[in-house]
């Protein structure tokens, strides 16, 4: 790891960066995607313990119908205790590399999203690869997106005002949902939020000292992780831009955008090059970058400063979407 780059990140997310790398055993290594997804729940586990109780929200488990000849995609649903009869919706898709990651995960920051962006919130539990490569995360995803439109009524939603959005993985999942419910039009979303997305299959080069390696979410980590979903060697010709959506041509139509993610992230540049391409195809486009700031940073130190302005920003730009 580029001894320049640790000595860029935010100086109040190197201890807490240590102690979750020393966690998982000194890293994340997904060359044995079930051991990892063992010791994350594992450590999801002892950290439930001490998260604070968020009050004012309710949540349910349901299963809704899946793809055609698939399972059941199984999803979680929140909304404010004492709410009004209708309220605009997200979407939330969990993030991992498309390989780890699960509804469970994604709780605390649920209920969180539920009352920043006075709305109801479906997270969703879509299948993981490499056991379920693209279409099926995806396709899990545009299932419960068509579900929660055709029930808007019985759900108290306003159709028209529906959002997607996800971190990681999850913001890539919510990037390919954007382009296939633009190109299906059965479903209007209203609005996209994409967290330090994971958009480009092309960028798998090795480290190196020209390429030097990213803090938590490595180049290794990244291959591993888009062969898994890809179900082939990434960075090759036929790759759907559902599955990356940089790899999109046509951007024009797109719900508008909110783009986050931290200097020192394998993804910076692929998520302000997507941010340009979306300005240029007059697609309304928000865009943070957080110095000294490393993937997931939000989640390894939720105190750091860099983390509450990170955060105010998101749920003010959630909530504004939302009820404009």
């Amino acid at each position: 790891m580029s001894k320049d780059m640790i000595g860029r990140l935010d100086p109040e997310l190197a201890e807490p960066l240590k102690m979750f790398l020393n966690q998982m055993g000194g890293g994340l290594d997904l060359h044995d995607i079930p051991a990892v997804r063992a010791a994350s729940e594992q450590m999801l586990a002892a950290m439930k313990e001490q998260m604070p109780v968020i009050e004012g929200v309710t949540s349910g488990d349901r299963l809704l119908p899946g793809p055609a000849g698939a399972p059941d995609v199984a999803v979680r649903i929140y909304q404010k205790t004492n709410r009004p009869s209708t309220l605009p919706a997200l979407l939330w898709i969990h993030g991992g590399g498309y390989v780890l990651g699960s509804i469970e995960q994604e709780d605390m920051n649920a209920k969180l999203l539920t009352l920043a962006g006075e709305c109801l919130v479906v997270s969703v539990d879509y299948r993981l690869a490499p056991e379920n490569p693209f279409p099926a995360p995806v396709e899990d995803c545009y299932a419960a997106l068509k579900w929660l439109a055709s029930h808007a009524g019985e759900l108290g939603v306003d159709p028209t005002h529906i959002a997607i959005g996800g971190a990681s993985a999850g913001g890539g999942l919510a990037s390919g949902l954007a382009l296939l419910a633009r190109d299906r039009a059965e479903v209007d979303v209203a609005f996209q939020f994409l967290i330090y997305p994971m958009i480009d299959d092309c960028n798998v080069a090795p480290a190196s000292e020209a390429l030097p390696d990213t803090l938590l979410w490595t180049r290794e980590s990244n291959l591993i992780g888009w062969r898994s979903y890809l179900g082939c060697e990434p960075g090759g010709e036929g790759v759907s831009p559902y599955a990356a959506a940089m790899r999109a041509t046509d951007l024009t139509g797109l719900p508008p955008a909110y783009i986050a993610v931290g200097e020192l992230d394998l993804f910076l540049n692929e998520n302000v090059e997507y941010a340009r391409r979306l300005i240029e195809a007059c697609v309304p486009t928000e865009l943070h970058v957080y110095p000294g700031a490393c993937h997931g940073f939000d989640m390894v130190a939720p105190d750091a400063d860099v983390t509450r302005q990170f955060t105010a920003d998101f749920h003010q730009a959630l909530k504004r979407a939302l009820h404009r």
